[in-house]
């Protein structure tokens, strides 16, 4: 305390404040970055929320007492609690979407509602109830209803009403008739709209087409994944784990067709009934002479009396058949399988290091025959069809060798925070630096003001060569590192005392007395001397 005290004296009044200051600063500098380094490092929660959902977040967080941040639409929260946070408000159900329904018209006023905006208003509601009904859907976690419609149709304005639905799922893609169930969704709450007219749009911005075609290519690829594994399955029974790979490819119809066939057999009647009808008709005509004047004279001949007769036989009959007819009618839709195609790589080696090594038998022809026809079985191979089943053996590649797992390293055994470390690091460096480009020129100054401290005086009764001697060992504060005859070394009396007393002192007292007798009279000296010492020496430019 007695050194510092000197220290400040020492100084004038213009290095007093710039200590001062200096020493303000350092205070100021270690509080601003003790508060950085012991503040909580901060990682994203959620970002780009809408302003309702935003304020639902902070409510939470606030009610859970979590230390968080908001930067611009961004919220932040402590790096060791974000994971947990975000599980727990998803339980909560948040954030949610602040989707707008019905009760936008709520707040429209009669009197200053025009038609345009209640019909904007109205549209506004029905995207929002749609978007709603959506998002009661487990799969979806997002989604957004976009309908365009003429608000006033004209003999010249006679276009359909469509729409646009952006959906955004929980976890993998959307099924097509997922997306066929949404477009049936929205066009039926929609007048004159209808499911041709309604685009889904994915996550990726990818539009999700459910048609036939896109259904059965979907069905295909599910198909061809079950038989692969089941042949998968089927062959690594027999040549091992990873000694088979198998690929299968179904060519599926794509297009629909209706077929109505009627096919008549006239060979093959037969007589279901028979009707027969016979008709005799059986007649006579008498025929006599007309009346006239021959007829009545006396002497003349009567002509003589002229009979017609005549028969009609008639038979009709009517047998009515029963013939084959067959009628059939054929709808084909996408989906029926075309083509079948099997490729299958096998291992050719046996032994139990699967190498192909020349000690190591191979697979036989018949082997790989018997695994042909395990595979035709499995797929439901058809000739007809124009199926292919193609079984290869050949050479695989070692696997390498497994790497090891990287050892936890100490940082991580330890659960050190690295920024936590860095801040650390960056508040001892600006301490050393402020230390020496403020406080070490202001006790260099003050050195050079006080200067060395002087020689002892020559002191009387001594020789020539003692007073050389106490020259040479004047108390400059320095330590020597040339070595010295230690037999030789006296210590050098106070310059207060007598000659008498510093004879005798040198003749046989005990030294350490003599120091400490030194050290109480010459206070300031020795101050010195020890501030030399413990300050750095410093070289001459």
């Amino acid at each position: 305390m007695q050194h510092l005290k000197i220290l400040w004296l020492s100084l004038d009044t213009r290095k007093q404040v710039i200590a001062v200051l200096g020493g303000l600063a350092i205070v100021a500098t270690l509080f601003a970055i003790f508060q950085i380094a012991t503040k909580p490092s901060m990682s994203l929660l959620y970002s780009g929320l809408e302003d309702r959902a935003s304020g639902d977040v902070i409510q939470a967080l606030e009610a859970k007492g979590v230390i968080h941040e908001i930067r611009g639409d961004s919220i932040f929260v402590e790096t060791s609690r974000r994971d947990a946070l975000r599980m727990s408000l998803a339980s909560e159900g948040l954030p949610g979407m602040s989707s707008t329904g019905y009760e936008v018209l709520d707040g429209l006023n009669g009197f200053g509602t025009t038609s345009q905006m209640f019909d904007a208003a109205y549209w506004r509601a029905k995207e929002g109830e749609l978007a709603r009904t959506i998002l009661a859907s487990p799969m979806i976690s997002s989604a957004r209803v976009h309908i365009a419609t003429s608000l006033r149709r004209t003999a010249f304005n006679d276009s359909e009403p469509s729409a646009s639905v952006s959906v955004i799922t929980a976890g993998g893609d959307l099924p097509a008739r997922h997306a066929k169930a949404l477009k049936y969704l929205v066009a039926s709450a929609v007048a004159g709209l209808t499911p041709e007219n309604v685009a889904i749009v994915d996550g990726q911005g990818g539009v999700i087409d459910d048609s036939e075609a896109s259904n059965a290519t979907s069905l295909a690829d599910q198909r061809a994944e079950i038989l692969r594994g089941r042949v998968q399955n089927l062959l690594e029974a027999r040549v091992g784990h990873g000694n088979a790979v198998v690929e299968v490819s179904i060519e599926t119809v794509t297009e629909s067709e209706s077929i109505h066939q009627k096919q008549i057999d006239p060979d093959s009647r037969v007589v279901i009934s028979t009707d027969s009808e016979e008709t005799v008709n059986r007649s006579t005509n008498a025929d006599t002479a007309a009346v006239g004047v021959a007829s009545n004279l006396p002497d003349g001949d009567a002509d003589a009396q002229q009979n017609s007769e005549s028969n009609e036989n008639r038979t009709r009959e009517r047998i009515n058949y029963e013939i084959s007819e067959t009628e059939r009618r054929i709808v084909r839709e996408p989906g029926a399988v075309k083509r079948l195609t099997v490729a299958v790589l096998v291992n050719s080696a046996l032994g139990p290091d699967a190498a192909a090594e020349p000690g190591n038998p191979q697979r036989s022809d018949a082997e790989l025959a018997n695994l042909r026809e395990l595979v035709a079985s499995a797929v439901g191979y058809d000739e007809q069809r124009g199926d292919m089943i193609t079984i290869k053996a050949m050479e695989f590649e070692a696997p390498g060798a497994p790497g090891t797992g990287s050892a936890p390293s100490l940082i991580d055994a330890w659960g050190i925070d690295v920024m936590s470390l860095v801040k650390l690091v960056i508040l001892a460096l600006t301490v050393l630096a402020t230390a020496l480009l403020v406080l070490r020129p202001i006790l260099k100054g003050a050195r050079q003001d006080t200067g060395a401290l002087a020689a002892p005086p020559t002191l009387p009764g001594l020789d020539g060569a003692a007073r050389q001697e106490a020259r040479m060992d004047a108390l400059t504060g320095e330590i020597d590192d040339t070595p010295r005859n230690t037999e030789r070394m006296e210590l050098v009396p106070s310059a207060r005392t007598d000659p008498g007393d510093a004879l005798a002192e040198r003749s046989g007292e005990d030294p350490v007395g003599r120091l400490r007798t030194m050290i109480e009279e010459r206070k300031e000296e020795t101050v010195e001397i020890l501030r030399n010492w413990l300050e750095p020496k410093e070289e001459d430019a």
